[in-house]
């Protein structure tokens, strides 16, 4: 009972309701907590690898408070786990699920590797609700369209959340650790790094007090003001859903206290909650969701690759004041309001014609929230190509969206400098936090629109006929 168990700790840096954690101190062992940077890992986007960083920093901080420490290792996931079994004497190795095709095949092949040498080798739920395989039509196969899954989902039951454990038993000698530091994640985000970081909310105790602030406040109005491009009447939670910091569940039973006290938005915020949970559900079950349309007939599709259209379109200067604006707001904070990514994604595919994999792999390097589920659902849904989406000819008009979400232009004006007399710091952040090879200038004219927004979809249906001739 002296040898540890290593927790292989990836998307779930939190003590708070951690199945993985409650059944490693179930056991009686000393518990080694280990983060892995391998090369998947590695791969992620310049703004996610920032993010990474802050959430290194703040949970390692945590688990000292629990008495124990977080060890650092890089190189290939199996490698380090059996060098770390061999310089420990572990009895096993324990980690929380993830769905996305790399993982699986990388967790799959650990686990088999592990068991083969006779150790204890295990994995937990937590990232989710439910398992994707849990939720299951009448017919006993997937879901493909939101709305009924939404229905199935409302009224399964979900298990309690788990209390912090207040200690944790540590080994009688510990490996030696990298150096975060060492690392360089934030290194990729250049001089942007420092504007980007200070928009950031870290670790576990800020998103619970996140959850307990929006719950008290916001919630109640967020069915009729989460549209509003420059209200706070959104969680805020996504960043730290991204990293493990809250768990869903968590987040569950706090909506629904919500939804039985009568809390008007509660029932909203909860379905977004599950939009998550859906994304996650088809990506399990149609892996190539992430990288192909998911409609077949959609490759017949005449999408444009990259462009000069799209590079003014990823550098905020395309003409059109919200679209700007979101791409903006992504770059100085690592995130974008949910509205403003849907306009943003229905210009780059319809008024553009951009191949929505083009804005899929920007997001992925500008987001902190980065959700590769989330994420590759939205992009599709708004560009068509996807399950239960939109059809192509729902084609957002950003003047119009402007007018609705932001009708007293307070989100064009926070992040658009050169349509301000007196420009505020956020605004000016921006040409802060871009590469100088961009050579913006915020005393430089703001550019004209490249295609007319009638003109943009016209050209849009055109090719729609064309694409499904």
């Amino acid at each position: 009972m002296t040898a540890p168990l290593i927790l292989w700790f990836r998307r779930d840096l939190r003590l708070d309701d951690h199945p993985m954690l409650a059944a490693a101190l179930a056991s009686g062992r000393p518990l080694l907590p280990v983060f892995i940077l391998d090369p998947e890992t590695r791969a992620l986007g310049a703004a996610s690898l920032l993010r990474l960083e802050l959430a290194l920093t703040a949970f390692a901080a945590r688990l000292a408070a629990a008495g124990s420490r977080l060890i650092l290792r890089q190189g290939p996931a199996l490698a380090v786990l059996e060098r770390l079994v061999e310089e420990t004497g572990a009895a096993g190795v324990l980690w929380s699920r993830l769905y996305d095709p790399v993982a699986k095949s990388r967790d799959s092949t650990a686990k088999a590797a592990l068991k083969a040498r006779g150790l204890r080798a295990e994995s937990a739920p937590g990232f989710l609700l439910h398992e994707p395989w849990a939720v299951q039509t009448g017919q006993g196969g997937p879901y493909r369209v939101f709305t009924p899954f939404w229905k199935a989902v409302r009224w399964l039951p979900v298990a309690p959340a788990l209390p912090a454990p207040a200690r944790l038993p540590a080994p009688a000698l510990w490996p030696p650790s990298d150096s975060l530091a060492d690392w360089r994640l934030s290194a990729a985000m250049r001089r942007g790094a420092a504007v980007v970081a200070a928009h950031q909310s870290p670790g576990e105790a800020a998103a619970l007090a996140r959850l307990a602030d929006f719950a008290d406040g916001p919630m109640g109005a967020y069915a009729e003001r989460r549209d509003f491009l420059a209200e706070p009447a959104t969680s805020g939670l996504s960043e730290n859903l991204t990293w493990g910091e809250i768990s869903p569940r968590r987040i569950w039973h706090r909506g629904w206290r919500g939804v039985e006290e009568g809390n008007a938005g509660a029932e909203t915020f909860l379905k977004e909650l599950v939009w998550r949970e859906f994304a996650w559900h088809l990506m399990h079950h149609y892996p190539q969701m992430a990288t192909q349309n998911w409609k077949p007939d959609w490759d017949a599709f005449p999408w444009r690759g990259d462009s000069a259209e799209a590079e003014r379109w990823r550098r905020g200067q395309t003409g059109e004041p919200v679209v700007d604006a979101a791409l903006r707001e992504m770059y100085v904070t690592g995130r974008m309001h949910n509205r403003a990514r849907m306009i943003a994604a229905s210009y780059l595919t319809k008024h553009l014609l951009t191949d929505w994999r083009v804005g899929l792999h920007w997001f992925a390097e500008c987001l902190t929230d980065w959700d590769p589920a989330a994420n590759a659902m939205g992009w599709q849904w708004v560009a068509g190509s996807g399950p239960d989406a939109a059809p192509f000819f729902r084609i957002f008009n950003p003047a119009t969206q402007a007018e609705k979400f932001d009708p007293e232009a307070r989100y064009r004006r926070r992040w658009l400098a050169e349509l301000t007399r007196k420009p505020g710091e956020e605004a000016l952040s921006y040409f802060a936090a871009a590469p100088f090879s961009w050579r913006l200038d915020p005393a430089r004219p703001y550019p004209m629109p490249m295609i007319g927004l009638s003109e943009g979809r016209e050209r849009a249906l055109a090719a729609l006929a064309q694409g499904k001739a």
